[in-house]
């Protein structure tokens, strides 16, 4: 076993021990992309899993490990999400199976003849059995704000002055309340994969029951995909593009950037993964100011208020 971990950083390595599924375990590979964890490819003859090692500071990041693993075997009761095999509690260990395909990238979420495949998935996860606690980015962002301040972690200019923008738009969609269903909250292109068949859906660290406007919007955002593909997947989702559920999953998605940036912050001041987590939050803030300022924001409040 020794020799399986060869080169493994021991801090990961010790609880890679831990797991019942190295025992049969033949290759160990550590997989490149993730920016909260590290993940470990397990390769044995039973079927390979993946191994994702999670650390304490994540909390600050509104993740509970428990609600994850509840919500992780909920999405693959749905279909949606592959097996979960082993969870350690209080270890941040999570095992699930290994999905054997291709894993998206922001130009499969932005071709627009895999956006109706997305919408499919989403409806699969979305119409599953509930999952075991609230996502709501109001209070995220308002969470991640009080980290930030108490933490004298890093604030972009003019962040806080866009606080009465939120609370427009809280207001407009409470107009018309959208029922709540599992949501995964956080597809960006990798938590996609395509077996060639259908997509699975992966990674429920801040899954929790949502509106789908909120998936599709944070979908459409986090590819940074062009104005004129939101309709489309909405249109693929429900079936017509609405100018109030198209508005709705605009907002949404401005929400999405402004919160996540706050993520950024934190994860720049505590996470040990070499990475640069301010750039990567000050381009989504940058596009949530130019929203925030533009034009259209008037208009997706009216929209998402009138529909």
């Amino acid at each position: 076993m020794e020799s399986l971990l060869e080169g493994i950083p021991a801090h990961d390595a010790e609880r890679l021990v831990l797991t019942a599924s190295l025992s049969s375990a033949y290759a160990v590979t550590p997989l490149a992309g993730g920016i909260t964890n590290r993940n470990y490819r397990l390769r044995r003859r039973e079927g390979d899993v993946v191994v994702r090692l999670s650390d304490p500071e994540s909390s600050l990041l509104a993740i509970d490990r428990e609600n994850e693993y509840r919500n992780s075997v909920a999405a693959a009761e749905s279909g949606a999400a592959p097996a979960v095999v082993e969870y350690l509690p209080g270890k941040g260990v999570l095992v699930v199976g290994w999905v054997e395909g291709r894993t998206y990238d922001e130009q499969d979420v932005c071709d627009p003849a895999n956006l109706p495949r997305i919408a499919a998935a989403c409806r699969i996860l979305h119409g599953g059995p509930a999952f075991a606690n609230r996502f709501d980015m109001f209070e995220i962002q308002a969470g991640y704000l009080a980290h930030v301040l108490a933490g004298g972690f890093r604030l972009p200019p003019r962040y806080r002055e866009f606080e009465t923008h939120v609370e427009r738009i809280r207001a407009a969609f409470a107009v018309h309340g959208e029922p709540l269903v599992p949501c995964n909250n956080d597809l960006l292109a990798a938590n996609v994969i395509d077996d060639g068949d259908r997509l699975w859906l992966i990674d429920y660290e801040y899954s929790g029951a949502n509106e789908a406007s909120f998936e599709l919007g944070n979908i459409w955002s986090e590819a940074s995909a062009p104005d004129d593909l939101l309709p489309v997947l909405v249109e693929a989702y429900w079936g017509r593009a609405d100018p109030a559920k198209v508005a709705r999953a605009r907002l949404w998605a401005l929400m999405s950037k402004y919160g996540w940036t706050l993520w950024a912050s934190i994860q720049d001041a505590v996470s040990p993964i070499e990475f640069d987590y301010w750039s990567w939050g000050m381009e989504k803030y940058e596009r949530a100011v130019a929203e925030f300022d533009g034009p259209e924001f008037d208009r997706w409040l009216d929209a998402s208020a009138g529909g």
